[in-house]
């Protein structure tokens, strides 16, 4: 890592050198194309921006979707990541929560406390979330790198708005907490929040990636007697096993509907469904699967790309369909501390969902690792801490 002078800024009294950090990033060039490790350069945080050093970042579904499909919200090049965790580097004017030296999660959730949406208990999404899409502190080549998901993580430095970092306990572990900033919570939030689910009920789960299996331990944390996983992959039902799952179920091995399947398990539907696969098809059998009259089927897997639907019945009869982002009332800068804490105090299992680790330079090869389906999390090291 190199970098150089380009200003004096006064900050709390002292003028502090701000620098342009050069350092590597895994750039996305051009969709459906391999990530190239490149010498980018970070520019200073400017007002209200925190610079941050990543220490450690996962592998997301989501960062694949992003790489793979064209869309006309995020465009190339850019640094894709977004699951990550690190500790501040230098912070910009006007901040005052954070430090050099704290531990930090970003999160693609701002959370300002000002507007309509962080002041309502229903939910954590952000009245002004895709502005923060626009800018960014990364260029390459001469070319200005687009910030993804208001962090690019992909990176040995990144910078953010400061309302889109968690600070988080110094104790804590970055290689195992920085699932916490995207998968972990999407999962175990949608059980919990979203869902709803109460002690002695049954739940489904639709898919056994990081966030379906976080689902499943949230189902468990709410007390539920019976949680069927559910997944085409029977090599990943052991991990849910461990995280809470009772029954698993191959969709590959019947010949009549899953919803069917399931109904016929649990005397007429399952009270809660939860759907980790992004996949609309899948969404409906998720919903077919509720039990009429109360049941609750909640999306969690992402799609921007097909429409979806179901016959009106399913829902006139008295079922509840529902959407999910990072667990909705897990408000981002104050909910992911509070996750960290359960980890800390061994409330919660995160070690389960970490299968693969690597460097920065193997990102490519955790790409694959995700693509074929094998492995939960892979955890790539992009700093060291010290």
């Amino acid at each position: 890592m190199h970098s150089h002078v380009i200003k004096l800024w006064r900050l709390r009294g002292v003028f502090t050198t701000i620098t342009v950090i050069r350092c590597k990033a895994a750039v996305a060039w051009e969709p459906n194309k391999p990530l190239v490790i490149e010498e980018i350069e970070v520019a200073p945080p400017q007002s209200n921006e925190v610079r941050i050093k990543i220490v450690t970042t996962a592998l997301c579904r989501t960062d694949l979707y992003f790489l793979s499909e064209s869309t006309t919200k995020y465009t190339f090049p850019m640094v894709l990541g977004h699951e990550a965790a690190g500790i501040v580097e230098s912070v910009g004017p006007g901040v005052t929560e954070f430090k050099p030296g704290d531990k930090v999660i970003p999160v693609f959730l701002p959370q300002c406390r000002e507007c309509r949406f962080c002041k309502s208990p229903k939910t954590n999404l952000w009245k002004r979330c895709s502005r923060l899409n626009i800018f960014s502190r990364l260029t390459c080549r001469g070319k200005k790198l687009l910030q993804f998901a208001n962090t690019s993580t992909f990176s040995e430095y990144t910078v953010v708005n400061q309302i889109a970092v968690a600070k988080i306990d110094p104790e804590a572990p970055l290689d195992k907490v920085c699932l916490i900033g995207c998968g972990v919570c999407s999962g175990y939030g949608a059980a919990l929040n979203n869902a709803r689910v109460e002690p002695g009920s049954s739940c489904a789960v639709f898919g056994l990636g990081a966030v379906g299996l976080a689902a499943v331990m949230g189902c468990k944390a709410a007390g539920a007697k019976t949680i069927i996983a559910v997944d085409t992959n029977p090599d990943k039902f052991h991990k849910a096993r461990v995280l809470g799952a009772t029954d698993f179920v191959n969709p590959n091995d019947h010949d009549k509907p899953i919803s069917q399947v399931l109904s016929d398990m649990t005397n007429g539907g399952v009270d809660y469904s939860i759907e980790c696969v992004g996949n609309v098809e899948v969404m409906r059998s998720a919903l077919e699967s509720c039990v009429k009259g109360w049941g609750v089927s909640v999306i969690v897997g992402y799609t921007d790309m097909h429409d979806f639907a179901a016959r009106p019945i399913q829902l006139l009869s008295g079922r509840t369909w529902k959407g999910s982002k990072l667990g909705v009332t897990w408000i981002s800068k104050d909910g992911v501390p509070e996750m960290v804490k359960a980890y800390m105090a061994k409330k919660l299992n995160l070690e389960e969902f970490i299968t693969h680790k690597m460097t920065l330079n193997q990102v490519n090869d955790a790409i694959e690792l995700m693509e074929q389906g094998i492995g939960i999390r892979t955890v790539l090291s992009v700093s060291p801490q010290q």
